[in-house]
C-alpha cells in the first residue's frame, strides 16, 4: 500500500528536535510533487537548515509538521500572485502522482513557467534560486549541458539572483502508448539507441538528486553554477561532498 510522504514526515517530526537556532532564513518549494519533489521535501524538510519551509499549493493543506507551511496560491497568472517573504527557492517539475491524495493539492510548474515564476520569486525577496531541470538522455549538445541552455534560463540569470543553481538531472523515459502493433514493431526495432546512451547520462535515484541539490545549497557560492547530467551521475558514484564541492569550486566539470 502506497505511503503518503507528508503524512510519514508528519509522523516523523513529532520525533525529531527543533530547528537549529542559526537556522533563520526560508526556503520556498515549488513542486514538491512526484518521486523528485518527494524527496526534495524530505531531505531539506528532514535536515532543519531552514527555519520556515513554504510549498505552493493550490488547495488548502493541514500542516502538520513544524517549520513547513503552505503557501495558497490563486488560479491566476503568476504575476498576479500576492508577494510571501523568502530566501530561498527550489523549483522541480515533477508532474504529481495522482494515486498521492496531497500531491494533487499542491501546484506544479511547468517548464514554461520558469520565467514569469522567477521574476515572482524575485519580487519576494529570494536571493537563491535552484532549479532541477529534466534532461532527456542524449539530447542536448555537450556545450549546453554545461551552460544556459535556452532563453528561459537565460531570462531568470539576467534578473539577478545572488545564487542561481540549474540541476541537470537526466529523465527516466515515460512510457509508451502504441496505436497499433506496427508502432510497437518500430518502437521496439529503435529501442537499440537507448543502449548508446553513455552511463553518465543515465537518471539517477531522486534521492540522490535531492542529496545533491541539499549540498549544492549548503556551499554554493555567489554566482551561476550549470550542473551536468554528468556531474549529478558522478556524484552518485563515490563522495558526493567531494564531487558537489569540486563542481562548484571549479576543479570539476
Amino acid at each position: 500500500m502506497a505511503v503518503d510522504t507528508f503524512q510519514a514526515i508528519q509522523a516523523a517530526g513529532r520525533h525529531v528536535r527543533p530547528p537549529a537556532r542559526t537556522a533563520t532564513s526560508t526556503l520556498l518549494l515549488a513542486g514538491a510533487t512526484g518521486a523528485l519533489g518527494n524527496e526534495l521535501f524530505n531531505r531539506l524538510a528532514g535536515a532543519q537548515r531552514y527555519a520556515r519551509l513554504l510549498l505552493l499549493a493550490k488547495e488548502p493543506i493541514t500542516d502538520g509538521l513544524r517549520g513547513v507551511a503552505s503557501l495558497q496560491v490563486p488560479a491566476l497568472p503568476i504575476a498576479q500572485w500576492p508577494l510571501c517573504a523568502a530566501d530561498v527557492a527550489l523549483v522541480s517539475f515533477d508532474p504529481p502522482r495522482l494515486f498521492h491524495d496531497r500531491e494533487r493539492a499542491l501546484w506544479t510548474p511547468a517548464p514554461t513557467d520558469l520565467p514569469e515564476l522567477a521574476r515572482w520569486l524575485k519580487a519576494c525577496g529570494v536571493r537563491t534560486i535552484a532549479v532541477v531541470q529534466p534532461h532527456a538522455q542524449g539530447r542536448m549538445p555537450d556545450a549546453l549541458k554545461h551552460g544556459l541552455a535556452g532563453l528561459d534560463e537565460h531570462a531568470v540569470v539576467a534578473l539577478g539572483f545572488e545564487r542561481v543553481l540549474l540541476v541537470r538531472s537526466a529523465q527516466k523515459p515515460a512510457a509508451q502508448r502504441f496505436a497499433n502493433p506496427a508502432e510497437r514493431l518500430a518502437a521496439w526495432m529503435l529501442s537499440i539507441f537507448r543502449y548508446m546512451v553513455p552511463s553518465s547520462e543515465q537518471p539517477v535515484r531522486a534521492s540522490k538528486v535531492a542529496e545533491f541539490v541539499e549540498r549544492a545549497l549548503q556551499v554554493a557560492p555567489p554566482g551561476v553554477h550549470v550542473a551536468s547530467p554528468e556531474i549529478v551521475w558522478r556524484a552518485t558514484q563515490g563522495s558526493l561532498d567531494e564531487v558537489v564541492d569540486g563542481w562548484l569550486g571549479g576543479t570539476t566539470r
